[in-house]
């Protein structure tokens, strides 16, 4: 069991660093109106997601 919870921060952590990655990973584009890359369902998919691992994860830490 201690051997779980000290693998549990570093992969949180990994976690939450990809995560940011992503946010910073998006190109500007230099045309005046680009297209949508994605409709409104698919980030509230992409944050609900997230919310879920986290969710399981801090259940799986107090557990």
């Amino acid at each position: 069991m201690n051997t779980m919870r000290f693998f549990a921060l570093p992969l949180i952590a990994l976690l939450f660093m990809a995560i940011s990655h992503l946010g910073q990973a998006q190109d500007l584009a230099f045309s005046p109106a680009p297209p949508p890359s994605s409709d409104g369902t698919t980030v509230d998919q992409g944050i609900a997601y997230v919310l879920m691992l986290v969710a399981l994860a801090i259940t799986y830490m107090i557990h």
